[in-house]
């Protein structure tokens, strides 16, 4: 026997997974249905052996344990055939390398699950025959609103199934980001969420379907599904297929570990996506609820889903631990699992076992303002020069102007507090010192005085309210209140430019003179995703206040992807794509090159920040979104190796950067036949997030804002000794 490449770790396993009594059933019902449409001999793929190996019924038993007897026919129909999609794809097109092949192959099966009406094409294939069977089974029961869900993540699933093909192509293994984010497309859990949808009756509320808890159950899950996956499927994936994508191989490349290190790490990963999982259920659901009005009925539907998911894991480590398909000879179970100890949503504290020490995870963070001292920010990659707009010193004198017309120094209430000090949250000597404008006239070094001048005070209102709302809620942690500031900050954002009010503070008055003037000239579609950024960065200032306030630290994955959110990343974005004017069609900006692209972006331009706020930031205000932070605690190094790391994370996210420049975008240009003003206003946008990476870094760089002197020093602070007010959120793609 060959030996395995890595001892499996010890997994976090809170629930037990249970089996559906329609096991037997689903086995013979979808053996004949794979038959049936030419999955099995004579396909080239599949035998009858190779599918009772398999066993798909049994995964589909396992991970749907309450589904009907049909429901499970038809979830274990769907699963037999996206595994055949993947061996059949792997077979034709990724071993022969053959990319056009492929495109034109994926572009097809988009005939075979229309988001309205009926499928006209016809199959000549068995994936083409078994996705338009089972499109025609499943969509009648389901509403339109999980339909177009469902269309999305079955896309996803199949086309990003190219980005794995372009990575062999080009031998190359994936950045650790790039890998958790393009894993969840192509690794197709999002789609198993939405089956688990159907086969629980639990569709969730549409109103609710995008929102935050909602996303990050779904990601967590997904996260889960696949890190899983890549620890069983390793030795077959790279010894046998040629794979690259697995994070056990990706973290070896990365972090220079052997495979049994990064089989541990994945683990670690996978351990802290779970419990993020978890704490997502317990702690943002019932706002949830609140927030938007469920009725019971509506909320029990959405713990259904969510109990969904969680049978989904377990049940899905049992089959991994069984089936033939994977690696798992050194850790057979004894029996199947049986039902023990309470169930459900809510009961993960009576069965939680203690994890070994190679799957600890640290979460929280006892001891804030803890002294630190400077950190030696390592050298950085930056392969473009930054420019400065000739409007700047314009652009200086009015903010300072605007600002204090908004009231931004004047003594706004808030909870008395020995710890607040300073009678108000600015004065004009520390916003003359933010420098405001050089940040914007880096930005956006070729636009107009106005434009300027509307992105510095851009930058001063984001910034006054990062400051101003952990003051006001950070003493009491008053979360129903901050989300209640948050809900009336978004009525000064009128899609039809109607006032919605009367201010009543500086935030509000500085976000109800902005609004209008900013997106008057804006198309209504535009407007609304204008509207979206800024109200993603309003929800994230709460997101910021309960971890703070439960003194938790963010898991890596969930801090990375909204940590762009508080730093406002989408919103200057958002400006910088209406300055390329209409010439490119909206449908660009949705692909996966261009998505990657503004991913990479923001991640380099928000590490940026974290490698020069360490000091500030947990010392001086006791703050625990950073990412060295995050990467030390989670690695359990030093602050100097967690540095390096993120420095390293840094440069392989510029070079990804770099290689969809060069290669991706030429790629989609010509895929998508885009005409010559598509591609100049996309080529623009290329040189505008240059820009704003390079301007970032150049304003660190020159700033003496995290200069330890300058922190004790600080006007209105008191010794850091004595401070005991939550630090503000990381807001508006500015460094605090």
């Amino acid at each position: 026997m060959t030996q395995q490449p890595f001892t499996l770790p010890d997994f976090y396993q809170p629930y037990p997974a249970r089996l559906n009594p329609n096991l037997e059933g689903a086995r013979t019902h979808t053996k004949a249905w794979a038959r049936d449409m030419g999955m099995l001999e004579g396909s080239g793929i599949w035998d009858s052996h190779d599918l009772d190996d398999h066993d798909y019924a049994l995964l589909c038993a396992y991970t749907h344990p309450e589904a009907s007897a049909q429901a499970l026919d038809l979830v274990t129909d769907w699963y037999v055939w996206v595994f055949f999609f993947d061996d059949h794809f792997l077979d034709v097109f990724k071993r022969t390398q053959d990319t056009r092949g492929a495109e034109t192959y994926l572009e097809r099966l988009r005939m075979f699950m229309p988001p309205h009406g009926a499928v006209t094409e016809e199959p000549t294939n068995p994936v083409e025959k078994g996705l338009k069977e089972l499109w025609e089974r499943t969509v009648p029961a389901m509403s339109a609103d999980w339909r177009a869900r469902f269309v999305h993540s079955t896309r996803a699933l199949l086309e990003e199934s190219l980005w794995e093909l372009a990575n062999i192509n080009a031998g190359r293994v994936s950045n650790p980001i790039e890998y958790i984010e393009m894993r969840r497309k192509v690794g197709g859990a999002p789609w198993s969420a939405n089956l688990v949808e159907y086969a629980t009756a639990a569709e969730i509320p549409a109103r609710v379907a995008h929102s935050r808890p909602l996303r990050v159950l779904k990601d967590t899950f997904a996260d889960g599904v696949h890190l899983r996956n890549d620890l069983f499927s390793y030795e077959r994936e790279t010894q046998r297929e040629g794979e690259l994508a697995n994070c056990v191989l990706v973290l070896e490349r990365f972090l220079g570990y052997g495979p049994q290190q990064a089989a541990e790490k994945t683990n670690e990963i996978l351990t802290s996506r779970l419990q993020q999982f978890e704490h997502a259920v317990l702690t943002e659901l019932d706002p949830l609820f609140t927030e938007h009005g469920l009725d019971p009925a509506e909320r029990l539907r959405v713990l259904r889903y969510a109990q969904g998911l969680q049978d989904w894991q377990a049940g899905g480590h049992e089959w991994h631990m069984r089936s033939s398909r994977y690696m798992n000879s050194e850790v057979r179970p004894a029996g199947r699992f049986t039902l023990g100890g309470p169930m459900g949503i809510g009961t993960a504290a009576a069965r939680l076992r203690s994890l070994s020490s190679s799957v600890r995870v640290r979460h929280y963070d006892l001891s804030p303002f803890r002294k630190v001292g400077p950190l030696q920010v390592p050298d950085l990659y930056m392969p473009y020069r930054s420019r400065q707009n000739p409007h700047l010193e314009s652009a200086r004198r009015g903010v300072v102007d605007w600002s204090r017309a908004m009231g931004f120094f004047d003594v706004v209430p808030r909870p008395a507090t020995p710890a607040v000090k300073a009678p108000s949250v600015w004065t004009e000597r520390m916003l003359t010192g933010y420098d405001f404008a050089v940040c914007a006239g880096a930005l956006n070094p070729d636009g107009t005085e106005d434009e300027l001048a509307l992105g510095t005070q851009w930058l001063s209102w984001g910034t006054y309210g990062d400051d101003w709302f952990p003051q006001l809620y950070g003493p009491t942690g008053d979360l129903g209140g901050a989300r209640a500031t948050v809900a009336r900050l978004k009525t000064f954002m009128p899609l039809d430019l109607v006032s919605a009010g009367v201010p009543r503070n500086p935030l509000e008055r500085g976000l109800a003179d902005l609004w209008p003037r900013t997106v008057a000239p804006m198309g209504a579609g535009h407007r609304a995703q204008f509207r979206e950024t800024v109200d993603v960065m309003l929800d994230s200032w709460v997101w910021e206040l309960q971890n703070q306030h439960e003194r938790r630290i963010p898991d890596p994955v969930d801090y990375i992807e909204m940590r762009r959110r508080t730093f406002g990343s989408d919103l200057t974005m958002s400006l910088s794509r209406f300055r390329t004017g209409r010439q490119v069609p909206a449908e660009v900006y949705e692909t996966r090159p261009v998505q990657n692209l503004e991913a990479a972006a923001s991640d380099y331009a928000c590490f940026v920040n974290d490698l020069f706020s360490y000091q500030k930031e947990i010392e001086f205000e006791g703050e625990l979104h950073n990412m060295v932070l995050v990467v030390e605690h989670f690695l359990d190094i030093s602050r100097e190796q967690a540095a390096l790391v993120v420095r390293d994370l840094m440069t392989a996210r510029m070079r990804q950067f770099e290689r969809i420049v060069a290669v991706e975008l030429p790629a989609l240009y010509e895929h998508l036949r885009l005409p010559a003003a598509a591609r100049a206003g996309i080529d623009t946008y290329v040189r505008q997030l240059q820009d704003w990476m390079s301007g970032i870094v150049r304003w660190h760089e020159d700033s003496d804002r995290y200069d330890e002197s300058t922190l004790l020093r600080a006007e209105g602070a008191p010794p850091a000794a004595t401070v005991r007010i939550p630090t503000a959120p990381k807001g508006f793609a500015r460094a605090r």
